[in-house]
């Protein structure tokens, strides 16, 4: 179903800040100081949180800039002349005065300034004080998905808890980064509802919250609460999807599997996302770019069938009778299944793809953290237990790993098949302590490519209060 799609105007409060990464003027911008006077308007404003979620920084090209291109199941896509600027992510040559490291930085700047309006305007409105407080709840359960997206890529930031008189202030470290992010989780969790009814599907929820707890826990690799934090959301009633196609086909959006998903409605007015469209088949059904690499392809153990579930081949014929054409003989052979939505079902409306929802966590995921943590613990049991459940949904026969280390390795090889293309794997490999390894002959420089650098633009603009990142 295809639900809280966001009517909005769109709304991006300004403040008066003038750091340009986080006060973005754009035409039609509705001043905080005339807005927040009733129910309606904390609707909207939280309304306006989650229509960032699936905006071109957050979800196409910027996105996959510093969480898909730099790991090794990645590659540009598209044919070799287009865009050729997104090599530097893959051979690690970037630098900090670089557009697509800014672009993010600020997109996911613009994002938590969204939020930061509701946690502190909307305590001040008259409204129903139980819609007011699930809606600060959820202001805060996005703020924190927005700074752990910021920690993982550019290290400590500034923390920004509500609206500030000056935004010129130092970075955080990192741990006071993961514990600000922990807070609201926690926060968050204590007020969310579990379910919505039908017209609410793809409001965050209290699993949700619980779910990206658990893996902020992993980052952490504090273990214990990674390990009880995900049995908490195991107990919730969540389970796999049966069927790995459905789980990424429309039919499947909001399923059972489904912890934190990004509704991508089309709408005429407002349009809808372009996550889908940009890895589309290349003048078929989109651009092309951001497609699986031959490693991702060797990584695959034999009989998996999330293999040709996703990978999509020029010249195939899917599950849903499409035959695959691409549509420039220059083009890539090899485009990423999961976004792939069938003709049939394609809203002309919009971009292709434009209602193909983003699954950000997933309970396949939420079982190999559970797992991951369990074995660090020296639980054995548990962590096979949970890694083979992802497994046997593969059609494979279970792990024949037994010791600490070769479960350690074979949980993170599960993870790399189970969530390809979906924004995980460089981090992880950052996370775990395998990218200066893996990625060394891509160019990767241990002790300055585990972060990208803070743009110079904002290191400039905040004369020297903001500090570059080692390397840079």
């Amino acid at each position: 179903m295809k639900k809280i799609f966001l009517s909005i105007t769109l709304l991006v409060f300004v403040t008066s800040c003038k750091d340009d990464y986080l006060d973005i003027k754009q035409e039609g911008v509705v001043e905080a100081s005339a807005f927040f006077k009733t129910q309606e308007d904390a609707i909207q404003a939280t309304s306006a949180i989650y229509s960032f979620l699936r905006s071109w920084e957050n979800s196409a090209f910027p996105y996959q800039y510093v969480f898909g291109v730099p790991a090794d199941d990645v590659i540009k896509g598209s044919n070799p002349g287009d865009a050729s600027f997104i090599n530097v992510y893959d051979n690690f040559t970037y630098t900090q005065s670089d557009g697509g490291v800014e672009g993010y930085w600020i997109g996911q700047w613009q994002a938590v300034n969204r939020c930061n309006q509701v946690i502190t305007n909307v305590p001040n409105i008259e409204m129903d004080a139980t819609l007011k407080n699930r809606l600060i709840a959820e202001a805060k359960m996005l703020r924190a998905y927005f700074y752990f997206n910021l920690v993982r890529i550019y290290g400590g930031v500034p923390i920004y808890d509500g609206l500030q008189a000056n935004y010129n202030i130092p970075r955080n470290s990192i741990n006071e980064v993961y514990d600000f992010i922990i807070s609201d989780l926690t926060a968050a969790a204590a007020v969310l509802p579990q379910t919505y009814p039908a017209s609410d599907l793809g409001r965050v929820t209290k699993g949700g919250a619980l779910g990206l707890l658990s893996k902020v826990y992993l980052y952490k690799k504090d273990w214990q609460k990674a390990y009880d934090t995900s049995n908490q959301v195991i107990s919730m009633g969540y389970s796999l999807d049966p069927d790995f196609n459905h789980l990424f086909r429309p039919a499947g959006e909001f399923g059972t599997e489904s912890i934190f998903e990004v509704n991508c409605q089309c709408s005429s007015q407002y349009g809808g996302s372009q996550y889908a469209e940009v890895q589309g088949v290349r003048n078929q059904f989109g651009w092309g770019f951001f497609t699986p690499s031959q490693a991702l392809e060797n990584a695959f153990e034999a009989g998996d069938i999330r293999k040709e579930l996703t990978i999509l081949r020029n010249g195939e014929t899917t599950p849903e009778g499409d035959l695959i054409q691409k549509g420039d003989p220059l083009s890539v052979d090899t485009y990423n299944q999961k976004v792939y939505v069938p003709k049939a079902l394609n809203n002309n409306a919009c971009g292709y793809g434009s209602i193909q929802n983003i699954r950000i966590l997933r309970f396949a995921e939420i079982l190999l953290i559970n797992a991951e943590a369990a074995n660090e613990l020296g639980n054995t049991a548990t962590a096979i237990t949970n890694l083979n459940k992802v497994r046997t949904r593969a059609q494979l026969a279970n792990t024949t790993a037994t010791t600490q280390a070769a479960l350690r390795t074979a949980i993170w090889n599960e993870r790399r098949v189970e969530l390809a293309l979906e924004g995980d794997r460089f981090v992880d490999l950052v996370r775990t302590g395998q990218a200066a390894t893996v990625l060394a002959s891509y160019g990767f420089t241990p002790g300055k490519n585990e972060l990208f650098p803070i743009p110079l633009n904002s290191i400039n603009q905040s004369n020297g209060v903001l500090t570059q990142n080692p390397g840079y």
